[in-house]
C-alpha cells in the first residue's frame, strides 16, 4: 500500500512540474516573444512616466540658515519630551 501512495506522489509532483509554463525541460526559461517585450518596456515607460518629479538639486544654507534650523530643530526636540 504504501508502495502505491509513493508512485502516485511521485508521479503528481512529475505532472505538476512539467505543467508549469515558461520553462523548458532542460531547465531553461523560454524566450520572450518580440510582442512580450515591446509590452514590458512600454510597461516600464509608463511607470517611470508616472514617478512624481525629483526636486531639484537644494542649494548650500547660509550659516545663519543653519543656525535657526538648528535652533527650530533643538526647540522642537525640547517640547517633544515635555
Amino acid at each position: 500500500m504504501m508502495r502505491l501512495f509513493f508512485i502516485l506522489l511521485l508521479s503528481l509532483a512529475a505532472a505538476t512540474g512539467a505543467a508549469q509554463p515558461g520553462k523548458r525541460q532542460d531547465g531553461r526559461e523560454r524566450q520572450m516573444s518580440q510582442e512580450e517585450r515591446q509590452r514590458m518596456r512600454e510597461d516600464m515607460r509608463d511607470a517611470y512616466r508616472s514617478r512624481p518629479e525629483r526636486p531639484q538639486k537644494m542649494r548650500q544654507l547660509s550659516p545663519e540658515e543653519r543656525g535657526r534650523l538648528r535652533q527650530d530643530i533643538d526647540d522642537a526636540n525640547k517640547k517633544l519630551k515635555r
